[in-house]
């Protein structure tokens, strides 16, 4: 039997106060009410209180100044893409503008790839695109498919594709349950991406680049169906 995570009163705290100020109750540059006026608001103590603001500082969604009060953070100026988990928990509309940064993003890399690629990454290339075919079921097929895209973002020798690579998968992780349409057939799955890493292990800059743009787009638009 599975256990499943039960909510506290933190988490519920966090939670509605996460959504209010993401929908703009409490508009960045406000100050919050103070800390006693909240917790009489919500029934709670402050030291609940004070636990589900510590894991919104962490979340970069407030900022404290000490003898001042606490601020809501202008986090689309002053944000990371760390934040994009929470975002696509709160709304669904911010999967469409990572798709778009996926594409852009994921072209790119494919053309790196192929232009700097040595043999140890073409063989690992190879050897991850198999993995796809040979996983079952549309949640295993969906990983593999994620390491052979982690591992042409390696295959660029630049570190910061690598990391913006992780910060995609990460942004959707939310939903990726409900993003597994395209994953469903291991051998569709694996055919969709063979070309990219063809192009890549053959050098082929212009092919890569055409390849990873037909290889995302298709997948896009299988996801956002699904999600529709």
């Amino acid at each position: 039997m599975e256990t499943l995570p039960r909510e506290t009163v933190v988490d519920v705290l966090e939670n509605r106060l996460r959504e209010e100020i993401l929908t703009g109750r409490y508009p960045a540059g406000d100050y919050l009410p103070t800390e006693r006026r909240l917790a009489e608001r919500y029934g709670v103590n402050r030291t609940t209180l004070k636990h589900a603001y510590g894991r919104l500082l962490q979340a970069g969604l407030l900022e404290t100044r000490h003898g001042v009060g606490t601020k809501v953070r202008d986090y689309l100026r002053l944000g990371g893409a760390d934040l994009l988990p929470m975002l696509v928990r709160h709304s669904p509309d911010w999967t469409g503008e990572i798709f778009e940064v996926r594409r852009s993003v994921g072209a790119l890399i494919a053309e790196r790839a192929a232009a700097r690629a040595g043999r140890k990454h073409h063989e690992e290339l190879r050897a991850l695109l198999a993995a796809v075919r040979a996983a079952e079921g549309g949640d295993a097929v969906q990983l593999a498919d994620i390491e052979v895209h982690r591992a042409l973002a390696r295959a660029t020798g630049n570190r910061v594709y690598v990391l913006l690579t992780n910060t995609l998968f990460h942004a959707y992780l939310p939903v990726r349950s409900a993003l597994v349409r395209p994953f469903t057939d291991p051998e569709a799955a694996h055919d969709r991406l063979a070309p990219v890493v063809e192009a890549v292990v053959a050098g082929e800059r212009d092919a890569a680049r055409a390849a990873a743009e037909s290889y995302l787009t298709a997948t896009e638009r299988i996801m956002l169906e699904e999600l529709a």
